[in-house]
């Protein structure tokens, strides 16, 4: 193959998910049938790392120095949201249910990958929720160990520093049938358990 096609090919096997087969197959679908769409592929991609950046406040990614959320003044400034990444918030979003801000973690504490508190951006975090209008931060970090050892981490820090801190609930999915959840999620949905 020519070493474009190879450049091509490895630069498409850094999308998670896609194995070297995937990648080969994508770069010659691009190449054969749709090389408007490659070049369009390539436009939007120069373009993006080009100009969007983290947002001053929540940390999301944002054309502009603040985002759309955190300058929408409509929003409850009292509350806080802090997910792992950008397309945890959107899901929050989605359910049209939260109407405070958000902070954006870009991951999650994982010592095994190297990735500590530090990598987390937690003292722009801290700044963020002492800024004096924040009075309830929700941890909404994923239901895993690390996503757990996250939001433990974050919940002592900043109770610490004198903040209502709360943890997205668990349980039993909407519509879900009880014999076909997993058991860890019926015992955590039974210790969890509120007044009907």
């Amino acid at each position: 193959m020519s070493k474009s096609l190879d450049f091509l090919t490895e630069a498409l096997r850094r999308l998670p998910g896609v194995g070297p087969k995937s990648a080969q197959r994508m770069a010659f679908h691009l190449l054969q049938h749709d090389r408007e769409g490659a070049a369009m592929l390539s436009r939007a991609l120069y373009q993006a790392v080009d100009t969007v950046h983290h947002c001053a406040m929540c940390n999301t990614f944002s054309d502009t120095e603040v985002c759309e959320l955190c300058a929408d003044e409509t929003r409850d400034r009292g509350l806080l949201c802090i997910v792992e990444t950008p397309a945890d918030q959107v899901m929050i979003e989605q359910t049209l249910t939260f109407k405070g801000l958000y902070f954006i973690l870009m991951g999650r504490l994982s010592p095994l990958d190297g990735i500590g508190p530090k990598d987390l951006h937690l003292d722009k975090l801290v700044g963020r929720a002492t800024d004096g209008q924040v009075g309830e931060v929700v941890l909404a970090t994923n239901f895993t160990n690390e996503g757990e050892a996250t939001a433990h981490y974050i919940s002592e820090m900043l109770k610490a520093r004198g903040l209502k801190v709360s943890r997205l609930a668990r349980g039993v999915p909407v519509g879900g049938e009880l014999e076909y959840v997993d058991a860890g999620t019926i015992a955590r949905a039974m210790l969890d358990r509120r007044s009907a």
